[in-house]
């Protein structure tokens, strides 16, 4: 297990002096983007805890290993997206009071701890507090600022660092993504390897492609027209529309086998579940579209700025270095890349002005140039100011036609 830790610098000055005095904590949540390795790692710690004092050490380790030993409990949603008061009640909540059937512990791991639901979150807090003695919990978040704070209080923080692009483009390749595009979704997804699956899956590439119209319409000042929120909104609100799909078929398979007295409360049970994922699914997806619209205007300023290796969508580049929608994806334009910022002439006072992105053209790139850096950084925190708003449950159409313009307005400053 040391191995394990050494590629995790925060997890191994946590862990390694707790389990080495054989003192672990009695709740840990370990938190880190996708594909770091976290659940890897809890099974052999799992393993460790439940092989010490062992009869025969190798096989209590092997056995946790696999899942199959008695004392380690492993809890995930059991479907649609969130952990329910049902799947810990008798698997963690009421098993903690029971003393272990080989080991001297109880291992529990709850897997996804970001998709607690409120009713089975506030079931587990008293297993939190005060569990006993021989009783250990591992919960496990991709997403940490979506756990409940009062579970995540009630237990010591252990951040696992992401894997490199690198590892990531290759994990990727592996799995039949083309190599370009590998290397531009490990540097996109910022590390997070089930973002990273995300963008390659054919629901997430619509995701990106429209995003990137929405960024290159209001780059080329002709939002008022194409209207770009709108293709966005759908690539978001389809993401929706499967999840609620896959939830009518699960709510559909139990209101078959429940009571006829009961159905009733099932089936609004259902309807407010439904509700509740499908909102977080689009919330997700929405987020992770303005991302991939800042991650454009960023690569536009780092190709004017004649830092080309900066850029994340890699694949997007042509061979004249600009960075362009792929044909068929409208609009065709792209953004200046090293030889059109090499073409900018010194402005008043000298400061910087890229040819082509005043004056009547608007704010469109072409082959003498486009917006400036600076500006292309002020769009993004027009961007950011976007994803602020949208916390507070404004309209989202009425948001993203705002941040179109806001954009123009930036790059027209």
């Amino acid at each position: 297990m040391a191995v394990a830790l050494d590629d995790h610098p925060h997890a191994r000055a946590v862990l390694a002096p707790a389990l080495s005095a054989g003192r672990p904590s009695h709740a840990y949540l370990f938190h880190g983007p996708g594909g770091a390795g976290k659940r890897r790692l809890t099974r052999l710690i799992a393993a460790d805890l439940l092989a010490e004092n062992a009869a025969d050490p190798g096989s209590a380790r092997a056995r946790a290993i696999s899942g199959a030993h008695p004392d380690l409990t492993w809890v995930a949603p059991s479907g649609a997206h969130e952990i329910l008061v049902s799947d810990i009640d008798a698997a963690v909540v009421a098993a903690a009071t029971r003393t272990p059937f080989e080991a001297t512990r109880r291992v529990f791991v709850i897997d996804g701890a970001d998709s607690l639901g409120e009713a089975a979150a506030n079931r587990l807090l008293k297993t939190l507090e005060e569990p006993p003695a021989y009783v250990h919990l591992i919960l496990i978040a991709d997403r940490p600022a979506e756990v409940m704070a009062t579970i995540a209080s009630r237990c010591q923080l252990v951040r696992f660092d992401g894997p490199s692009p690198a590892a990531l483009a290759a994990e990727l390749a592996v799995a039949g993504v083309p190599a370009d595009t590998a290397a531009a979704l490990a540097r996109l997804s910022l590390g997070d390897a089930n973002v990273a699956r995300e963008l390659a899956s054919p629901a997430g590439a619509e995701l990106r492609a429209a995003a990137e119209r929405f960024a290159v319409i209001a780059i080329a000042g002709e939002s008022a027209t194409a209207a770009p929120w709108r293709g966005l909104l759908e690539a978001v609100r389809a993401r929706g529309e499967a999840v609620a799909a896959e939830l009518a078929a699960a709510a559909e398979a139990e209101l078959a086998i429940v009571s006829r007295r009961d159905r009733t409360r099932v089936g609004r049970e259902w309807e407010e579940r439904t509700r509740r994922v499908r909102r977080r699914v689009e919330t997700g997806a929405l987020g992770l579209a303005l991302t991939l619209i800042e991650a454009w205007l960023l690569d536009g300023a780092a190709l004017a700025w004649g830092a080309a290796d900066e850029v994340r969508n890699s694949d997007r580049l042509d061979a004249s270095g600009r960075l362009s929608v792929p044909a068929g994806e409208r609009p065709a334009a792209g953004l200046p890349g090293p030889a059109a910022a090499a073409a900018a002439v010194a402005g008043p006072g000298g400061g910087p002005r890229v040819r082509g992105s005043a004056g009547g053209g608007g704010v469109g790139a072409d082959a003498g140039g486009g917006p400036a850096p600076e500006r292309l950084i002020a769009a993004v925190a027009e961007v950011e100011a976007t994803r602020i708003t949208l916390v507070l449950n404004v309209n989202e159409d009425l948001a993203l036609e705002a941040l179109a313009y806001r954009i123009e307005d930036a790059l027209n400053r």
